[in-house]
């Protein structure tokens, strides 16, 4: 009886997983779409016709001293992919079903708290591998967001929509 239980329970964290890292994936495409439609289609069209405007020439189409397009966009792609994220997380990954406010809003703000310390473990290994054991980029990018996703799963799984 018990080892039935304990089978049903690993391939439910399997299929858990496969769902996280898969919707992962799909959100770092997301991400990059947002951003490099941002780059190539909405920047230029923004900048060429309100640019007049001395709010959005300053905070928006301004190059110097930083590349606010690149900003902007990177910012929108992040919130985007973040609330997508987590309301498949929630409701395909976790099925959570709760759907009032303040279990809602707790949820959230954990799910936010974690993907902040996520990012830090994900900068710091990949920084780490790049500066001192000279790794590619391309794969301590691979290994810190391996790392940072298996984490983020693991604390979301545990803390943030807690299967009652």
């Amino acid at each position: 009886m018990q080892e039935n239980k304990d089978i049903e329970n690993h391939e439910n964290i399997k299929k858990q997983m496969i769902l996280y890292f898969s919707f992962a994936i799909a959100m770092i495409c997301l991400n990059y779409l947002i951003q490099k439609s941002n780059q190539l289609y909405f920047a230029p069209i923004i900048c060429q016709n309100f640019s007049d405007i001395d709010f959005i020439q300053n905070f928006y189409c301004s190059t110097s001293p930083y590349n606010m397009p690149e900003l902007i966009g990177s910012i929108v792609a992040v919130g985007v992919t973040y609330l997508v994220k987590f309301i498949l997380d929630k409701f395909i990954v976790f099925k959570s079903t709760a759907f009032q406010l303040k279990e809602t809003s707790e949820e959230f703000f954990k799910y936010f708290f974690f993907a902040i310390i996520t990012t830090i473990e994900n900068i710091g290994i990949q920084f780490l591998m790049t500066n001192f054991l000279h790794t590619p980029l391309e794969i301590s990018m691979v290994v810190a967001l391996s790392c940072g996703y298996l984490t983020k799963f693991l604390l979301d799984r545990k803390y943030v929509f807690i299967l009652k």
